[in-house]
């Protein structure tokens, strides 16, 4: 399969229960906000969405001024100036992705990364030119500058998936003021931003500014909403917002997924749940997956996922052998510059955690014994 979460092919359907370790959702599962509001999604079943969404862009311009403050450790308060003109809804952030990339001739993907951007634009006949991350995962910001002289757009993951590297702001400010003057367009999918917590790492106060930066948000990840598929793009640009909208389809949102925006973004206990679950989880996932011998390299990340580098094995045995334990991860070979010795792991809730880990430690145990 080409993305984690297939739950389906060697589990439901046929009759297995799998601990989904190849997707990254948040464990915490859906906000209590959105339950206790099924039955206004059930009455608006019956009627037209309101084509513009107006309710809806409320709620995340509302969502926005929050985040523009609760995300940030300092002092200094920010505004928001975004507006209705700066804001594209999607069904998920996967169509947001789509459109925008249709929009250029040419584009530089960093890689490895979401393996949507690449074939997107293979779709939209888009040239592209890749730009690698280092060895040790850090984006290589010295050659990316160079690649975006050769195209029209950048698309860039904060945090990266898969290896959940987040954007150093002081590094890309050459590459933005360089976009700015020169009519390039900077793609930043922060689509797991908010697990980053409250390190600074969104690129939304940057975007107030600059009408080169075009944001991508979603509520697939942190707010546990898979099925639901809903995402935004934000963007001072509004030209560029227009011409996507005039691709899109009206009413392109759900009733369910509008009552769900407009509940879930405004909850802010499931917020700070979540983002004490993912301090302490994380950081015992890393110390523990560091510990065993089975891994050559466990990179550091500030999203829900862990990249390991495995040392004795192909991730396609690997594969094998966590799923006869009923546990599933993700295969990173086809990331392109990976190979079949990485492997990706979501970031659960404890007694998970644990199991995953205990698989492991096992398989580790069994092959270096």
């Amino acid at each position: 399969m080409e993305h984690g979460g297939d739950i389906y092919t060697e589990g439901l359907l046929k009759g297995r229960k799998l601990l989904d370790f190849s997707s990254n959702i948040n464990p915490l599962g859906l906000p209590l906000s959105f339950k206790e509001n099924v039955e206004k999604a059930l009455k608006n079943v019956e009627k037209y969405p309101d084509v513009e969404y107006r309710q809806l862009k409320n709620s995340i311009k509302e969502y926005i001024k929050f985040s523009l403050n609760y995300f940030y450790i300092e002092e200094e308060k920010a505004s928001s100036s975004m507006e209705d003109a700066n804001i594209v809804l999607g069904n998920g952030a996967a169509e947001i992705i789509d459109l925008v990339i249709s929009l250029f001739k040419s584009i530089c993907v960093v890689v490895p990364s979401f393996i949507e951007y690449e074939k997107n634009a293979v779709k939209w006949n888009c040239q592209i030119i890749h730009s690698h991350l280092k060895e040790n995962m850090e984006y290589d910001y010295k050659d990316i500058r160079q690649k975006i002289t050769k195209v029209e757009a950048l698309i860039i993951g904060n945090p990266n998936n898969p290896n959940g590297g987040v954007i150093d702001k002081e590094e890309l400010k050459e590459i933005l003021n360089y976009c700015e003057e020169n009519n390039k367009t900077i793609i930043i999918d922060e689509a797991f931003v908010e697990f980053t917590g409250k390190r600074g790492c969104s690129f939304l106060r940057e975007s107030q500014k600059y009408k080169c930066i075009f944001l991508i948000r979603a509520l697939t990840k942190f707010f546990a909403l898979p099925g639901i598929r809903m995402g935004y793009g934000l963007c001072k640009n509004e030209n560029l917002i227009k011409i996507i909208k005039s691709k899109q389809n009206p009413w392109n949102i759900n009733s369910f997924a509008e009552i769900a925006a407009e509940s879930v973004l405004k909850d802010k206990k499931y917020i700070e749940d979540s983002l004490c679950w993912i301090e302490k989880e994380r950081k015992f996932m890393l110390d523990e997956l560091k510990e065993i011998p089975l891994f050559e390299k466990v990179y550091d990340s500030y999203s829900n996922f862990v990249l390991c580098k495995i040392k004795y094995e192909d991730c396609e045995k690997l594969y094998d052998k966590c799923l006869k334990e009923d546990v599933l991860i993700r295969k990173c070979s086809n990331f392109k510059g990976l190979n079949n010795k990485f492997i990706r792991l979501a970031v659960k809730d404890g007694w998970r955690n644990e199991r995953i880990l205990q698989v492991l430690k096992e398989i580790s145990k069994a092959i270096t014994d």
